[in-house]
This record gives structure tokens, sequence and C-alpha cells, in this order.
């Protein structure tokens, strides 16, 4: 699939977003302990065992059925103490769902929230690092992530991990904004509304790195694998822009199919008065060119384009 070909023009801010903005819709899970990455590497989609220090990785936690039940943004901090960064909204679940596997593993897991606050950092102060590295900087830690595309113009995204009393030294940044650049990068983070709803390559999770198809076992393994190796893939996600509110877990519907949804609203956000979603969509939907619309059949007009990667490329 030509992902090019579905590319379509984001407003474009006067100057592209830059600054800093405290993620109060982010947690962290702490895994410690002789055997957490261990315990998490049989648990998750990634190679958790082989991270080292200097890598940050996307990862997901899948139910039996290989439904994302959450997605992490995870590092180390030396070989017994491996960080979790997931949507708050599901972390209190997450954390007593993981927990309930640790068993006798050296593993104690727990809620870091408030004692390691994150932050998104973008535009110039999020720097320009290679994208999945982290650096220790002043006050905390620099995970770099990868770039939103904005009008063609990328920019640069990282998590900021510092402490209760500590903040980055960088201009005041929208929330709205930042969840809008979340939305262009192509990089899904589940949350609560979406929960068990995606196999991941329905939101091209393998595509950004958060799959691993080398490193054996995990809850939903034979799903996740079957999925990527056995037949076409029918769903992925999208990039579609409106000028209506939009959330994750709405429907998206055709207008030639008003009796059953062909996708649902990943993430979403706000960028210069328009209103951007990363959208779980039924590719044959996408291709025919139908008109697209939020909630119902019948709702606000939205116009698909493409994340900024190729939607065919396969990594495995």
């Amino acid at each position: 699939m030509n992902a090019e070909a579905l590319n379509v023009p984001v407003a474009h801010p006067a100057t592209l977003p830059m600054g800093a903005v405290r993620l109060s819709d982010w947690g962290v899970i702490r895994a410690q302990g002789a055997d957490a990455a261990k315990f998490l590497h049989g648990q998750l989609t990634q190679d958790v065992e082989h991270l080292p220090e200097s890598e940050v990785r996307l990862a997901g936690f899948c139910s039996a059925k290989g439904r994302l039940l959450a997605s992490f943004v995870m590092w180390r901090r030396g070989p017994e103490e491996v960080l979790l960064a997931c949507s708050a909204d599901l972390l209190p679940a997450t954390l007593k769902r993981l927990s309930m596997f640790v068993l006798r593993a050296k593993c104690k897991l727990s809620d870091a929230s408030a004692e390691l606050p994150l932050w998104g950092l973008a535009g110039a102060a999020a720097g320009s690092a290679a994208a999945w590295t982290r650096s220790e900087s002043p006050g905390g830690e620099h995970l770099q992530l990868p770039a939103a595309l904005v009008e063609g113009q990328p920019v640069s995204r990282a998590l900021w991990v510092g402490t209760p009393d500590t903040a980055p030294a960088a201009p005041a940044l929208d929330l709205a904004t930042w969840q809008a650049l979340e939305v262009l990068s192509g990089v899904a983070r589940i949350v609560a509304a979406t929960s068990e709803q995606f196999v991941p390559q329905m939101v091209n999770l393998e595509l950004v790195g958060g799959v691993n198809f080398k490193k054996g076992c995990y809850p939903g393994q034979e799903v996740v694998a079957r999925s990527q190796y056995r037949g076409t893939l029918k769903r992925r996600a999208y990039v579609l822009t409106g000028d209506t509110l939009l959330q994750p877990g709405q429907e998206v519907f055709v207008a030639t199919e008003p009796e059953q949804p062909a996708g649902m609203v990943a993430l979403a956000g706000q960028l210069s008065g328009q209103h951007v979603a990363l959208v779980e969509m039924k590719i044959a939907a996408v291709e025919a060119g139908a008109p697209l619309h939020a909630g119902s059949a019948t709702g606000p007009q939205l116009t698909p384009g493409a994340p900024p990667y190729d939607l065919a490329r396969d990594d495995s």
C-alpha cells in the first residue's frame, strides 16, 4: 500500500510546536528485583532481557486472545530495575494483572507515577537524538521518541522523567498539542477506552518496533504471530483529520455501511484548530475512498491520511 498517496495536510501552525507539558494522562510502573527483566520478557511483546540502559523500547501487553491490554514505553536503570510508562487510566488494572503472574519470581511491581512524573517535550526542547534512545539530563532522564510529521516537517518528541520537585527548562506546551503530536507520530498508546480492542498489527505496533517476533512466548503470542504470517492484514491505523472533537474509543463509520463501524479512534488531539486522530480502520474501507464519518454514518466527515511510515513495510 502506498502510504504517501493517503497523506493529507494538517493545519500548519505559525511556528512548529515546541515546549514541555506535564503528562497527567501517563503513569509509570516499576519492576524491581533480580528477575524483573526475565519476568517482563515473558509477558510483553518486546525483548526485555537484552534491553541496554542506553535504549528505550516500545512494548505491548496482550491478553490470551492477542488483544492489547496496555502498551508501554520501556527503559531500564541497572540490571534489576525496569520502568514502564503507560496510560494512567489503565495503570491500576494493568499493575494488578501483571502482579498475578509474578508468582515466585524475584520481581516487585509498584506504581511509581508520583515519584517519577513524566513530561512531554516537543521541538527544540526535545533535542535531536536518535529515536528510542535514553540519556541522562539535568534533573532527570531523557527518552527520545519518534518524531511527528506536521505538514511534511518533522517535530522532535521526547519523554522527560524527573522528580516531583523538578521540571524541564522549556516553554509551556498545551496537552492537546502534545496529544496531536502523538497522533502524527503514528505510535499508538493504548488507553482504558481501547484496552482489549486491538491486535498489535491493527494499530501498526510492529511497524514502529513494538513487537519482537524472535523473542519467544508471551500471552497472546500465537495470535500475534498468526496475524503476521498467515493471510493478509485487513485492518491498519491511519491518521484522520476533521473539524470535530474526537476521542479514544469513538467509532468511525463508512457512509455506505451505516450498520457496522469500520474503525475505532485509538488516540486523538488538536493542533492549530484542527482535530486529528490515529484510527484503526478496515483497509478496504479506506482504499475504497468512501466518505468516513465520526460516531455514525451521518456524523461529521473525516479525511483519511497515512502515518509517517510505509504501511506495507515488513520488519519481521
